[in-house]
């Protein structure tokens, strides 16, 4: 099994993490044009499916390190399975909603509002699990990633008044993403022995099973919460599977990239969690929102012909969640 090994190391797997995380949700923008994202949604959880397997047999199966995929498998406690498969059921109800937040009120609404609170409240949750790095810069760089979050709440109703479409229902459904997104790592993460991966305590599992069970747990109740929305969605008019499978495979393709970006960003998270900690290691990676703001308003123009002074107050937003990172690395150094 491949581990990391310095902390230099786990934060730049973490800042890949935040570029994946932050830039999946372009996947939904693109098939969004011509597909539901009810129907995007399983070609993305596919996509996690398949990279968790892939990372399992390759990086989880090879190197001196640990136990490899199966026989981590094998010796691993039916109450860590339950954690790791607990921790993918949470967050597919909160990646649905977020989704749903997403097709509402585009990226640079939906990721800061939504991720930023997931944020703030799973650095709490993760700290609470795991007491490791400096709380003071910890909860320092927290507190300024929250006042960009607010800044950039500011910035969407000042667009808003400007001649821009608001979405109530959009800021409501990224709330309760958020929430519900900040509970799923602490899951996952009681499932590992997140203090020695090179010999794992007996009955915890390596990032890398978790990773599965985790993805699992997301395939799995994904027929539940799906299917619900296909027949009663949040927005638009209700579809069926019918529409699914009529689909074309290169717009199949464009979903299950969108699962695969994001399945590379949490898999790195993961095995850069031993080293950084869970908290440090989910609180960069839930960085993710100053990507996707970037993605929003200067690739997708989602602030285009907003009033004067809604720029400031972006570049303001940014300045912070940077700053704010800063603190974040800085605490477990």
């Amino acid at each position: 099994m491949y581990i990391v090994t310095s902390y230099p190391f786990a934060i730049f797997l973490c800042f890949i993490t935040m570029l994946c995380w932050g830039s999946w949700g372009n996947t939904q923008k693109l098939a969004g044009k011509t597909w539901r994202y009810e129907l995007y949604y399983w070609d993305y959880v596919i996509g996690v499916l398949l990279l968790s397997l892939i990372m399992a047999f390759t990086l989880g199966s090879n190197g001196d390190a640990g136990r490899s995929f199966i026989a981590d498998l094998k010796q691993a406690d039916i109450g860590n399975i339950g954690s790791a498969f607990l921790g993918g059921v949470i967050f597919n109800a909160a990646n649905i909603l977020l989704s749903t937040a997403i097709a509402i009120a585009g990226m640079s609404v939906a990721f800061p509002v939504g991720i930023g609170l997931a944020l703030v409240l799973g650095v709490i949750i993760n700290y609470m699990g795991s007491q490791k790095g400096d709380p003071i810069f910890l909860f320092l760089g927290v507190g300024l990633i929250m006042i960009a979050i607010i800044i950039n709440a500011l910035a969407y109703k000042k667009a808003s008044s400007g001649g821009q479409k608001v979405s109530t229902k959009g800021i409501m459904v990224s709330i309760l993403a958020g929430v519900l997104m900040s509970f799923f790592y602490r899951f996952v993460a009681a499932s590992m022995d997140l203090d020695n991966f090179v010999s794992p305590a007996q009955g915890m599992m390596t990032p890398y099973t978790a990773f599965v069970i985790f993805a699992l747990g997301v395939f799995i109740s994904n027929f539940l919460f799906n299917t619900i929305l296909l027949k009663k969605p949040i927005s638009g008019e209700p579809t069926n599977y019918k529409a699914y499978f009529i689909g074309k495979l290169p717009i199949h393709l464009v979903g299950v990239l969108g699962g695969v970006i994001w399945g590379i960003g949490n898999s790195f998270n993961l095995i850069a969690a031993g080293k950084a900690g869970a908290a440090i290691s989910y609180g960069l990676g839930q960085g993710a929102t100053l990507v996707a703001a970037l993605w929003g308003v200067f690739i997708w123009r989602e602030f285009k012909n907003s009033p004067k002074g809604t720029n400031l107050m972006l570049a303001l937003m940014f300045i912070l969640f940077a700053i704010g990172i800063v603190f974040i690395i800085y605490a477990g150094a």
